[in-house]
Order: C-alpha cells, then sequence, then structure tokens
C-alpha cells in the first residue's frame, strides 16, 4: 500500500511538474501597442481618435476618388487580412481599411461594447474624420455583418456592398476555430489571457483556410502578435458573450449594389447563408469559390479581387 502511494505521489509530482512547465513554456502576458507597432503600423498607418479610441488605420491610394473603398476584417483579424487586395486597389482606387475595436492594434472598446450599432457608430466615425462621404462598403464575417448594418443605418452613403462569407443569418457551423471555442469557456479563457499557446492561433487560422497548407508561419505570426496587443484577449471574450443577431427583414430591405463572395470550403459559416443572402437581397450577385474556406479574400487575394474589380466597373442601377 505504502509503494502505491509513492507511486501516485510521484505521479501527481510529474503531472504537476509537467502542466508548470508547459504554462511557463507558453507563458504570453498582454503586449502594449507600443511594442507592436514597429513591425504592425509600419507607414502608411496612422492612429486617429473615434470613440475613445486610438483606431489604426491605413488610407491609400488617390485622394480625388469619388468613392472610396472601405474594408472592414472579421473577428480576431486585423486591416492586414486585406494586404493582397490594397496592393491590386490602390494605385487606382482609395481604400480605407482599419482595425476593429477587440482587434489589431485598436484594442478594446473602452465601453466593452461590441453590438453592431456600436461597430456601425464606428465605421461613420472613421470614414466621417477621413473626409469620405459615400463609400464602397466591403465585409468579411463579423466585418460583413457590420457592412450590411450599416447600409441599412446609412443607405444613402453606401454606394456599392461587398459581403464575403458575411455573417447575418442563424448557422451551423461544422467546425469552429479551437481560439473560438476558448473564448467562450469562462475558465479557460481567463487562463488564456495570460498564456497563448501558438499551436491554438495556427490551428485556428488553418481552420478557416479552404487549403490549410496555404497558412505559413509569418501569417499565424501576424494573427499570434495581434492577439497579445493588450486586451485584446479579454475583449474577445466580451465580444462572444454579446451574441449577434440578426435580421432578416432589413437584409431583405436593402437595396442598394451588391456582391456576395463566398468560400464553398467554409466551415464556420456555410454556403447556406451565401444563398440566403443573395434571395434576401434584391438584384444582388453571388460568386462562390470552389476551393477557398471562410477568408476568400486573403486566401486567394488575386482570384477574388478581380471578380471585385468587375463589380466595380459594371454601372450601378
Amino acid at each position: 500500500m505504502k509503494l502505491i502511494l509513492r507511486i501516485l505521489g510521484v505521479v501527481l509530482i510529474a503531472c504537476c511538474v509537467f502542466a508548470v512547465a508547459g504554462i511557463l513554456a507558453t507563458w504570453a502576458p498582454d503586449r502594449p501597442v507600443s511594442a507592436l507597432t514597429a513591425r504592425w503600423a509600419q507607414a502608411p498607418s496612422q492612429f486617429i481618435e473615434v470613440d475613445g479610441m486610438q483606431v489604426h488605420l491605413r488610407d491609400e491610394g488617390p485622394r480625388d476618388d469619388p468613392l472610396p473603398i472601405v474594408l472592414l476584417h472579421g473577428t480576431s483579424a486585423s486591416l492586414h487580412t486585406w494586404d493582397g487586395w490594397v496592393q491590386n486597389l490602390s494605385g487606382q482606387r482609395r481604400v480605407i481599411r482599419f482595425d476593429l475595436p477587440a482587434f489589431g492594434l485598436t484594442g478594446p472598446n473602452p465601453n466593452n461594447d461590441y453590438s453592431i450599432a456600436a461597430y456601425v457608430r464606428l465605421v461613420v466615425g472613421v470614414v466621417d474624420k477621413l473626409g469620405a462621404k459615400q463609400f464602397v462598403l466591403a465585409g468579411n464575417s463579423l466585418g460583413g455583418q457590420i457592412a450590411w448594418g450599416t447600409a441599412l443605418a446609412h443607405p444613402q452613403r453606401v454606394g456599392k456592398l461587398v459581403l464575403i462569407d458575411a455573417a447575418g443569418y442563424p448557422f451551423q457551423p461544422t467546425s469552429i476555430p479551437i481560439g473560438f471555442k476558448i473564448a467562450r469557456m469562462p475558465g479557460v479563457r481567463l487562463l488564456m489571457e495570460q498564456v497563448l499557446p501558438r499551436g491554438i492561433v495556427d490551428s485556428s487560422v488553418r481552420n478557416v483556410y479552404g487549403d490549410p497548407a496555404k497558412v505559413t508561419p509569418e501569417l499565424v505570426d501576424r494573427y499570434y502578435e495581434l492577439t497579445l496587443r493588450a486586451g485584446n484577449r479579454k475583449a474577445l471574450a466580451y465580444r462572444m458573450d454579446q451574441r449577434l443577431s440578426g435580421d432578416d427583414a432589413g437584409i431583405k430591405s436593402l437595396k442598394v449594389p451588391t456582391l456576395i463572395l463566398w468560400g464553398a470550403k467554409d466551415r464556420l459559416i456555410p454556403l447556406d447563408s451565401a444563398e440566403r443572402f443573395a434571395a434576401d437581397i434584391q438584384g444582388s450577385k453571388l460568386v462562390v469559390f470552389d476551393a477557398l474556406g471562410h477568408v476568400p479574400h486573403e486566401e486567394d487575394a488575386q482570384k477574388t479581387v478581380e471578380v471585385f474589380k468587375a463589380f466595380l466597373a459594371a454601372p450601378s442601377r
């Protein structure tokens, strides 16, 4: 009996040692914005004050563009998700993109308000500060819901609308990124405010790609480091707690010319949501990319931006 107890004691000690070692190996406290700007806020980045936040943004291309393009990223992403599109567009068009509250270098909303209404106010506040009266608005995932929410609230300002794997209807994911799951687990997410295994970020990014082999270490670096921005992990938990409801009647009332882009391999917001948007928004156009996932604009910027450019060139009804 004493031998068994001794063995159990050794096993318990070993488990504790491995647990402590694992925590120490993945210890990742918050990083101040100042520690991240050298890599992630290089020119032409700037910060402007909107609603009590220092919003990280990039405003590129000709300032005389009568209809600037505004790009909104999704949950846990950043303005960098649009790099491929901007490289293709900014020579001819003015392109505005920014980190939404809770993400990137913008960081938390001071009131922990992550409602669509709060995000819409932020979008309007940013474009007002930049002097854009009317604009093309494109958004992915959460950014897509903010985009159509903005078009509903300010129809006179949104000249064209682009929804990319957008939220808006109830949906049944076939797979959820592990980072999103953790953000919904009260006990575990408290630990994750100080600990962040890189593998969690790597797995989460691969989960939203149609072809996980396209996920590079550099891409994981970006998602990982910007997640560590002070307050972002706690803000993500608040964001997940504030479940976003749709507005079927509102979507059906949209009159703005609308392009719907979707990855057929999206396992988070499946293709049936795309079909509902296409059915509910009169005159909209749906384009599906068979090989792409939840972030098609990032996974294959060239293929998706060409469809977007054709939509821009087409006359509005």
